[in-house]
């Protein structure tokens, strides 16, 4: 492992995606949420996803230079063409007027259509959570998850994210595919010849499989079976449905040909403190009771210690991928 500063790797990020063909602005908003998905311990989709970015482009997959096309149909709404893009480029030239937008008006709502997958959708909402306000999103992408009672793939992994701001500390963050594993773990499993749990992928046949090639030429399974295939719905009605982006089954690859997926991106902001504004403090208060008293689990608190670890120490990332990437710069 090497370590490197996070302004460091987002400088030579920066320089390799440029070299690559992404515009500045693109390659600053990927590089900002590679870092911050490295800080987080998101290694999965770090460092590690910039080359299906990159590959992506090669194949016509992505637009490098791609322009969002942005428009307010109403005060509380911004909708988001992305035109064959990056969706963290949308999301990025949008931020501060969805803050503010829904710090004056309640809530506001960012849809987002035509781009590729968003990397770490935790990312998104935690950057409104750090603004003081509660965020719900949903993003789909092509089809790789069965739905209930079916063997075939219909749905992306359909990740979901929410986050809630605290009093003096950081925020609730919970940030989950509905399916039973990341597509990232198959693959990586794969990768080093591991076997997978049964109750993650069918086989082509329709069949469990511990076998992570084999799943990835069959398909994945919600958690929770029914009820995680349910809420792979609904993230992609409103993923997809709502924001005018492609449903997930008729999403092309995001690792193969040269299509743009053309999914979306959903995004709700909410400002507490006018329904409540002892909110953070009781957020606070809630937090500490059920960790302390009750041994409850609380998502967010450990990615919030490995990004102030981060900051201070630096990021650890494979030497293998750091070398890599210097030599695109060359």
């Amino acid at each position: 492992m090497a370590t490197i500063s996070g302004k460091d790797l987002h400088l030579l990020l920066v320089r390799v995606l440029t070299c690559k063909g992404f515009s500045a602005e693109n390659a600053q908003a990927l590089a900002r949420q590679t870092v911050l998905s490295e800080m987080l311990g998101q290694h999965s989709v770090g460092v590690a996803h910039v080359f299906d970015y990159l590959d992506g482009l090669t194949d016509g997959r992505i637009d490098g230079m791609a322009v969002p096309e942005i428009s307010r149909p109403v005060p509380t709404m911004i909708v988001v063409n992305g035109k064959s893009g990056l969706p963290q480029t949308g999301f990025d030239l949008a931020l501060e007027d969805l803050i503010s937008g829904a710090r004056d008006m309640g809530l506001c709502l960012f849809s987002q259509k035509n781009t590729t997958l968003c990397g770490s959708l935790g990312t998104f909402a935690l950057q409104l959570a750090d603004a003081g306000l509660v965020c719900f999103a949903a993003t789909n992408g092509s089809p790789l998850l069965a739905g209930s009672g079916g063997k075939e793939p219909v749905f992306c992994t359909n990740p979901m994210a929410f986050a809630a701001p605290q009093e003096n500390g950081p925020p609730l963050l919970i940030d989950q595919s509905s399916s039973a594993t990341a597509f990232v773990n198959i693959r990586a499993a794969a990768e080093r010849d591991e076997e997978i749990p049964l109750g993650w992928a069918l086989d082509k046949n329709g069949q469990p499989t511990s076998d992570p090639r084999e799943a990835l030429e069959g398909t994945m399974l919600a958690f929770g079976g029914a009820r995680g295939a349910n809420i792979a719905l609904m993230v992609d009605v409103l993923a997809g449905g709502l924001t005018g982006a492609n449903w997930s089954l008729d999403a092309p690859s995001f690792f193969s040909g040269d299509q743009c997926p053309g999914t979306g991106l959903f995004v709700l902001a909410i400002n507490a403190l006018l329904i409540d504004p002892e909110f953070p403090t009781r957020m606070a208060e809630q937090i500490k009771r059920l960790s302390k008293d009750y041994g409850v689990h609380i998502p967010g608190l450990s990615k919030a210690k490995a990004r102030a670890a981060a900051e201070r120490d630096g990021v650890m990332i494979d030497d293998i991928m750091l070398t890599k990437l210097q030599a695109m710069t060359n």
